[in-house]
């Protein structure tokens, strides 16, 4: 089996996800994809008739995010026609997945050169119609078998049945913006992002939008939890809520509410692409790979409590591996709720000080599609920056999912 190589990863800034608020947001997210792809040909001279394929995640595939994303974006972009695209969803995890088929398809020996990664537009979401209020879309077949609420009820609800607090969550939420702050303050993001720019040449975006460097333990305690009310909203003509159907799987529960928009991910806008390619072909071509592709793997967990699946997904691609946690130089954890972060260390033992080290997705925004191939460049350019090796990155996914890869420098 051929080894897939990372060639080179780069990213967009990521823009407060508010129509009227964030710099991103009337851009087509066809041409925040562009932005990225364009970064790549430019920065390492492809030659995009032999892009095999650009494999695209993101996960709201309705109004201006449907019709193939990976195919426009790179047609938009200027790609050679003869350069393929397709795209995927699998929910918040579609970033890693992305990369986890472009390296398959180059291990297979069946494919040379494919570019991986994703977009969203979490302000698109204010005027794109159809999106389901409910995970199952109506299906109450499914709904019977495997009840699904809201994800921040879900983020609850395991903090509840785990006994953590909201203290230790929120005392995350600010190790998560210092980090974050500390990161931009030094120039770490520099190498991967890309200058966003409006179609008249001015600058859109250039640095971070989101974080907010001056949240502290107290101004968090002041922040009412986010969840409460939207677990009791009804959602049909019968009374259902998000607290009714957690309460189908789990009759007894009295869900303490901990979070709140300062120890959830945030909403933003973001794109962000990743190079792949076979030995011979980067060698061809006089490129020097950045890593390699380790391990892949992919996990299901309770679709109920939704977020728990990031555990079983790294235990599983470090047993196909043949690592250890001890192993792993760098972590990356997607914060999509503090909890989830929460719970891997402590089910893992995971030493905090290789977690999320520049900060995560409480201080810099969770552009849902894209996330997880901007992940996988933040820990490749902080191995690089402290001359380590290996690196796991998994996020939760909506359904109850978790994608898993480890990467190592070369």
């Amino acid at each position: 089996m051929s080894e897939a190589w990372i060639i080179d990863a780069c990213r967009t800034p990521r823009g407060i996800g508010k129509l009227g608020k964030g710099a991103l947001a009337e851009i087509h997210p066809q041409q925040l994809g562009a932005c990225v792809l364009k970064a790549l040909v430019e920065r390492n001279k492809i030659n995009t008739a032999e892009v095999d394929d650009v494999v695209w995640g993101t996960s709201c595939q309705r109004g201006r995010h449907a019709g193939d994303m990976g195919r426009m974006s790179a047609l938009d972009a200027g790609f050679d026609i003869r350069s393929s695209g397709v795209t995927l969803d699998r929910f918040c995890g579609s970033g890693i997945t992305s990369v986890n088929i472009a390296a398959a398809s180059i291990m297979s020996g069946m494919e040379d050169l494919v570019i991986a990664g994703g977009a969203e537009m979490m302000s698109s979401y204010g005027h794109d119609n159809g999106l389901p209020e409910i995970m199952d879309s109506g299906n109450l077949r499914l709904r019977e078998r495997h009840p699904q609420s809201h994800q921040g009820v879900c983020a609850d609800t395991i903090a509840t049945l785990e006994g953590i607090d909201r203290e230790a969550l929120d005392k995350l939420a600010v190790v998560s913006q210092q980090r974050a702050a500390h990161a931009i303050e030094n120039g770490y993001f520099k190498k991967s992002v890309v200058p966003v720019y409006h179609e008249d040449g001015s600058l859109a975006l250039d640095k971070e939008e989101f974080p907010r460097p001056g949240t502290t333990l107290e101004t968090l305690s002041q922040l009412k939890p986010s969840f409460p009310a939207l677990a009791d909203k009804e959602l049909d003509e019968n009374g259902l809520t998000y607290r009714k159907l957690m309460q189908q799987k789990y009759p007894d529960i009295e869900i303490n509410h901990v979070h709140h928009a300062g120890n959830s991910s945030g909403v933003v806008d973001g794109a962000a692409a990743i190079l792949l390619a076979s030995p011979e072909y980067a060698t061809k071509q006089g490129w020097k790979p950045r890593a390699k592709i380790v391990a892949m793997a992919n996990m299901g967990d309770c679709p109920t409590l939704m977020l728990n699946a990031p555990v079983a997904a790294a235990e599983k691609v470090l047993k196909k591996a043949g690592l250890t946690v001890d192993d792993i130089d760098l972590f990356e954890v997607n914060e999509a709720f503090a909890v989830v972060l929460e719970r891997f260390i402590r089910k893992l033992n995971i030493d905090r000080d290789k977690i999320n080290v520049n900060g995560g997705s409480m201080a810099l925004g969770h552009p849902i599609g894209a996330t997880g191939s901007i992940l996988i460049g933040t820990v490749l350019d902080e191995l690089e920056r402290r001359n380590l090796k290996r690196g796991l990155i998994t996020m939760c996914t909506a359904g109850g999912m978790a994608p898993a890869i480890i990467i190592e420098r070369i």
